[in-house]
């Protein structure tokens, strides 16, 4: 289990350095990411609640990109890619195997308050308009929360 949260942990920053500096992750790390978080989960906890939460957890996201891309049309007229980005959609589908349902609903909105927030001070602080990182804020907050839980100064984040 440790070369897991080691390889998980290594591919949760290079995530964030590759999006943060280039715009671009390669693509192969979101399903390294998924796989080993979902690898955690299942060992974490019962098979059923396993599948019933990566089947809750799909829907949420896919309700969310469908959001997303009728925003886009309707509102912004303009293609969902000029909205978000292919890693971001990436990041947003690997996550549904990391937590159960319900941790994962909490654990996923305080990502993207946490990507806003960081990103609305780094404008701040540059005064220049720049988009936004994503996947790499929201692999940083994700590496923190399994940092939190692994070091045991969060409760255990499957079990919520």
């Amino acid at each position: 289990m440790v070369f897991i949260k080691v390889i998980l942990s290594f591919s949760f920053i290079l995530i964030l350095f590759q999006d943060y500096k280039e715009r671009k992750v390669y693509w192969f790390l979101f399903p390294i990411v998924g796989i080993l978080g979902g690898i955690l989960f299942y060992f974490n906890t019962l098979p059923e609640v396993f599948f019933y939460s990566l089947l809750v957890n799909t829907i949420f996201i896919l309700l969310l990109v469908i959001i997303i891309f009728f925003y886009s049309k309707l509102k912004l007229r303009t293609n969902i890619l000029n909205t978000i980005g292919l890693g971001d959609i990436l990041i947003f589908i690997s996550s549904t195997a990391f937590f159960s349902s319900f941790s994962f609903i909490i654990i996923f909105i305080s990502a993207l308050i946490f990507s806003l927030v960081l990103h609305l001070y780094q404008v701040r602080s540059s005064k220049q308009q720049v988009t936004v990182p994503l996947a790499g804020y929201m692999s940083l907050f994700f590496l923190t929360c399994y940092l939190s839980n692994w070091l045991g100064l969060a409760n255990n984040l499957y079990m919520i």
